[in-house]
């Protein structure tokens, strides 16, 4: 590949021998695997844990934040600590804020909280609820400790319970969410995350910025086709492995795509086999909307997009991964 030239048309060649390959050997061919239930079961004791260190993640995550909110302004009905495991309680349960508010009077011998369902939905634009929670995702991702090997997808919300059941959705504007997750497959969680009401690209960039905030390593990265443009490629730079499969439209090939095309030429099954690894996005979000649910009840768009990274939050808290990757 280093004395070749590439072209628009040599690239086409390259896209139709990987239609071969993947004709021959991952069509028709029965992936599907026996579930090694044994092994779930047995690792389903990492998520009770975690669940159960929860508190003490909390506590890890508002520390800082509560010093800073103690020195200034009239003390809080809740202190920043309740207030989180409050919202938390919220989003796992799954309950409205009026919901919320209801099954407080059942919680309240044993929490000792009484508060409105405004004061509930009030917490998603909480901005000390906001910091924390975002402390709360990278505590969870670093002692978990992320592989560095990704993949990318996108889903979207609908934000009104009638606009979901429709055959046809209209899936842009104020009705529909575009949400972007970066999953890292060594460990099930999520890495990075964004949401747009403007197009998947735009939670896509969203996704990355956050994931390079987080100062994570990454080794490998594997994107649907409509990411395989010389922009996102060389967003993630040389040192990071990049499984797309390049539009069939493309006219022009710049230097950009010569390490992608390069691993495609030297082994087009080892290829697909890591491009196919998306499908763990797919599940993660498949899972998500049957636990957070698909519909999102907030009004204002800061909140639904919170809303959105609470979801992210949660899947790492029920995050296995299981099998080779």
């Amino acid at each position: 590949m280093r004395g070749m030239r590439i072209t628009g048309r040599r690239a086409q060649e390259l896209l139709e021998m990987l239609e071969e390959v993947r004709e021959e050997c991952f069509r028709g061919r029965d992936r599907a695997q026996k579930y090694p239930y044994t092994e779930w079961e047995r690792r389903r004791s990492i998520v009770k844990e975690r669940l159960r260190s929860l508190p003490g993640y909390v506590r890890r995550a508002v520390d800082a934040i509560n010093r800073e909110e103690r020195s200034r302004g009239r003390p809080p009905k809740l202190d920043l600590e309740r207030r989180v495991n409050l919202f938390l309680l919220t989003r796992l349960l799954g309950r409205s804020n009026r919901g919320m508010e209801e099954a407080m009077e059942l919680f309240r011998p044993l929490l000792g909280i009484d508060v409105s369902y405004k004061y509930v939905e009030r917490l998603y634009s909480d901005r000390s609820v906001r910091l924390a929670l975002h402390n709360l995702f990278m505590l969870l991702v670093k002692d978990e400790g992320a592989t560095g090997s990704l993949s990318g997808d996108g889903t979207g919300y609908s934000v009104r319970v009638e606009d979901l059941y429709r055959l046809e959705p209209r899936k842009k504007g104020r009705r529909y969410l575009y949400f972007f997750s970066l999953i890292d497959l060594g460990t099930g969680m999520y890495v990075g995350c964004g949401h747009s009401r403007r197009s998947e690209m735009d939670a896509f960039n969203r996704a990355a910025a956050m994931l390079q905030g987080m100062g994570l390593h990454v080794d490998s990265i594997r994107l649907d086709r409509y990411y395989s443009s010389r922009r996102v490629i060389e967003r993630f730079g040389r040192r990071v492995s990049v499984f797309v499969i390049p539009k069939r439209s493309m006219a022009r090939v710049g230097m950009a795509w010569l390490n992608v095309l390069k691993r495609m030429v030297e082994s087009p099954v080892n290829f697909l086999s890591e491009y196919f690894l998306r499908n763990i996005s797919e599940s993660g979000f498949s899972s998500d909307k049957r636990r957070f649910g698909r519909v999102i009840l907030q009004r204002r768009y800061d909140r639904q997009g919170f809303a959105l990274f609470t979801n992210a939050l949660l899947h790492n808290l029920y995050a296995l991964r299981i099998g080779p990757h």
